[in-house]
C-alpha cells in the first residue's frame, strides 16, 4: 500500500496540510497512521465531506449575541 503525507494530501485535495492534520486527528480519514509527528495517509483515501456549517445561521446567531 502506498502512502502520502498531509502536505501531499492537501495539494491533491485542494486544502491546507493543517486542515488535513485536523481531519486525521478527528478520525475522519480512514486507515491513517501517525509516524512520529507525521500523518501517513493511504494514497487511495478520499477527501472527507466538509461538514462545517454553511448556512450562516450559526454565524448570525453569534453576531446577534455579540451585539446585544
Amino acid at each position: 500500500m502506498k502512502f502520502m503525507t498531509a502536505a501531499e494530501a492537501g495539494k491533491k485535495w485542494g486544502i491546507s496540510a493543517r486542515r488535513v492534520g485536523v481531519l486525521c486527528n478527528e478520525g475522519r480519514i480512514p486507515d491513517v497512521q501517525k509516524a512520529d509527528n507525521t500523518w501517513i495517509i493511504p494514497e487511495n483515501a478520499k477527501k472527507p465531506a466538509d461538514v462545517r456549517i454553511k448556512s450562516g445561521k450559526y454565524i448570525m446567531k453569534c453576531e446577534e449575541e455579540y451585539h446585544a
